[in-house]
This record gives C-alpha cells, structure tokens and sequence, in this order.
C-alpha cells in the first residue's frame, strides 16, 4: 500500500482521525504518522523561524523536519489542521513549502471541521495516491497515439478523441443516466472523427461517472477529476511546466487547485450554497429571459456596484436579483452583479484556503461566461487564462494521460 505520512494537529480531538485512515485504506493508502523526539519538538520553532501557541503545531513542525531532512521515509504526505484555526492555517503553508523545498514527495493538504467524513477526503486522498503513483503522466506534454477521454460530470457529459495531439472529435450533452450520456458523448465523439470504438488504442475516464465509465468500457485510465483538469489546463493553454491556479466554477460545486511545477499540491472542493457555482448563473440567465451566452456579454457590459447582491443561498441571490431589476436596474448590470455575487462567494469561501500561484487558469462550460471571467479578474487583480475549450479540459487531459499508460505499465 502507498504510505502516506500525516502531519496534523487536532484530529483526534475533533473525532476524525478514523475518517482520514478510512479514507486512505479504500484508495489503497496507509497512513502513518512519524515519530519525533521530544528535543526535536522544543528547538524546531527556531529552526523554521517562526513561533506558535499550540504545542500541536509545534509536533506538526518536528514531523515535517523530520521528512525533509529525509529521517523518514513516505510516499506521500497528507497535512492537515483546523478549519477555525489561522494559526494553524499558516503552519499549514509553511510546512507545505518547506517540503516541497526540501523533498519530491508529493503533497496535499487539508483544513478540517468536525464534521469531516471519510466521503469528503475521498477525493483528496485518491488524488494523493494517483499522484504518486501515475506521477510520469502529469510529465506528459503531448498526446500520442489514438485516445479517447471521458469526462463524466454532474451536470454535463464530455468527451474528446485525439490523434497525436490534436483533437479529433468532440461530443458533449447534458447528463442523464451516467452509462447513457457516456456513451452518446463518446459515440458522438467517435462518428465526428470518423474513427471506429476497435481502433482506440486507450480510453480514460473521469469525473463522478468514472468507476461506471470505467467497467463499461475497461478503461485503461480511471482518475479523479481534480488531476485530469488540471492537467488538460496545463496542456491547453501551452503551460506545460512551473506552478499554476486552476479555478474549475461548476454547476453544482467548484474547484480550486494550485499546482508545483505542474502537480496539484493544494486543493479545494465544494461550496457552502449554490449561490457560488454555475447553477445559479443559468438561473439567473433564466429569469433575466436571456441564454446563458447572452447572459455572459450582458454582465461583461454592465456594472455589479449598482445592484447589491452578496447572499450565499442561491433563494436569496435570486431575491436580490428581483429586487435590483424591480427598482429599475438595468439587465447588464443585474448580471453583473450575479456573477460578481458568484466570484466573490468562491474567492471567500475557498481561494482563501489556498497558496494562489501565477497564472491563473479559469476552465469549465463557466469559463464561457465572459462576464464571470471579468468578475473573477477584478476581484483577483489579476489576467485570467481561459483555454480555447475550456469545457473539454476534463476529457483532454484523459485523453492526454492515457496515452502513457502503457508506458507507465511497462516500466512497472
């Protein structure tokens, strides 16, 4: 099994330290903790140059000294602490540099409630162990051979065939039945490249649908989404190497990932409401009388400071929007307003739990909301990346990745 190293303060009185194990034991993982002397644990606030209240962050800093001076050996390292503690969200960051400097072991970190079960560290601990062991994949800078990529998401369904690096094919439509809309998606894939389902020399899969996906088609490749988007944002827009922020606004939740020299190493997913995902943006798009296209260029034309709109429940959002349009706000500014609602929910809900690494990619069907994009650049300060096919970016880097597979299996 992958041995995952936790370094971490508060999980065992917050009740969820079985959850993390849990969590880890059904992606393959086995977590252990390093042990550190108590000498270590006096001096090492000197050693980092920076002093804590809580003697178990303290811990934290010895066990993180302890894997960079290479004293102990893991595959992966998992750090965590309180969501309620900034303290510890600080120490947080710095043990994650300080690894990251010091080793190549591959890292995710976490900020953690009471409530934390083994279903919401699922997905961070199978991005953890597919890092360490599919680690030549996200190397990659081109596609080779003929593949195909699935990407099975909540609200649509996605996928592409390439032939040695250029896309081939696309099929894309709104999901239903997760074998169903796979199965149109890649049939309209396969009919517009031209190109029979025998010839595929590798199908990946990705997204919620994955495992179904995966034992319908025996897929070679089955991953978790937070690494194929993020390598397919890489690969679109020519980003090969070096650190990175992927901002991937759903239609039910939403991720935001960095990554260390390509690999995500910090990650978050979800939302409180779907007052922040793309939900809300199509019902908003909706009550404006407008298509969602229409939706995005009339908020890129308009001015969010004239209608206030900052609730978290996509209910109120909407009242506040009927509210704006009932005193006689102009529809730009209304969609304005409900994007900027949006972006401002993500930047405090989640880019606050992450390092924001340059540049910025903005991917998802989301990214084709030109008025989000500028919501999201004016809140940032900063230019925002949007790939060409921001909504393939899942089904490409499947696509992409499968195609060192045999390779990655051959030297195994």
């Amino acid at each position: 099994m992958v041995r995952i190293a936790q370094i971490s303060c508060g999980t065992e009185y917050s009740g969820i330290q079985r959850e993390i194990e849990r969590a880890a034991e059904l992606v393959g993982g086995k977590i252990f903790v390093p042990e550190v002397d108590v000498s270590e644990i006096k001096t090492v606030e000197d050693d980092f140059g920076f002093h804590v209240l809580s003697p178990g962050l303290r811990v934290m800093m010895a066990r993180a000294k302890a894997l960079g001076e290479g004293r102990v050996d893991a595959d992966g390292v998992f750090i965590a602490s309180c969501f309620k503690c900034a303290e510890g969200a600080l120490v947080r960051s710095i043990i994650r540099r300080y690894i990251q400097s010091h080793t190549k072991i591959p890292v995710v970190t976490y900020s953690f409630t009471e409530r934390t079960k083994a279903g919401a560290l699922m997905l961070r601990m199978e991005a953890l162990v597919d890092i360490i062991g599919k680690k030549p994949l996200f190397a990659r800078t081109k596609q080779e051979g003929l593949t195909a990529g699935i990407d099975s998401g909540s609200t649509t369904t996605k996928a592409v065939i390439m032939k040695d690096n250029e896309i081939i094919g696309v099929g894309w439509l709104p999901t239903t039945s997760v074998l169903e809309s796979g199965e149109q998606a890649l049939n309209d894939a396969l009919n517009e490249a031209k190109v029979s389902l025998d010839k595929l020399e590798g199908i990946g899969v990705t997204g919620y649908g994955r495992k179904m996906l995966k034992e319908r088609y025996k897929a070679q490749l089955a991953m978790e989404e937070v690494s194929t988007c993020s390598k397919g944002a890489l690969y679109m827009t020519d980003k090969q190497r070096g650190d990175a922020t992927v901002i991937d606004i759903g239609g039910m939740d939403n991720k935001a990932v960095t990554l260390y020299d390509s690999i995500p190493d910090s990650f978050t997913v979800g939302g409180l409401c779907a007052g922040a995902s793309g939900r809300f943006l199509e019902t908003s798009a909706k009550r404006l009388g407008v298509s969602i296209e229409e939706f995005g260029e009339m908020a890129f034309k308009g001015n969010y400071k004239l209608v206030p709109m900052n609730a978290y429940c996509i209910v109120f959002g909407l009242q506040d929007l009927v509210a704006g349009l009932a005193s006689g706000a102009k529809l730009e500014d209304v969609a304005a307003a409900a994007c900027h609602s949006v972006v401002e929910q993500v930047f405090e809900q989640q880019l606050q739990e992450i390092d924001i690494r340059y540049p910025i990619i903005q991917v998802g069907s989301t990214a084709l909301v030109r008025g989000l994009v500028k919501a999201m650049s004016d809140i940032l300060s900063a230019n925002i990346i949007v790939p060409k096919r921001p909504n393939l970016i899942g089904a490409v880097g499947a696509a992409l990745m499968v195609s060192g597979m045999k390779e990655l299996e051959e030297k195994k």
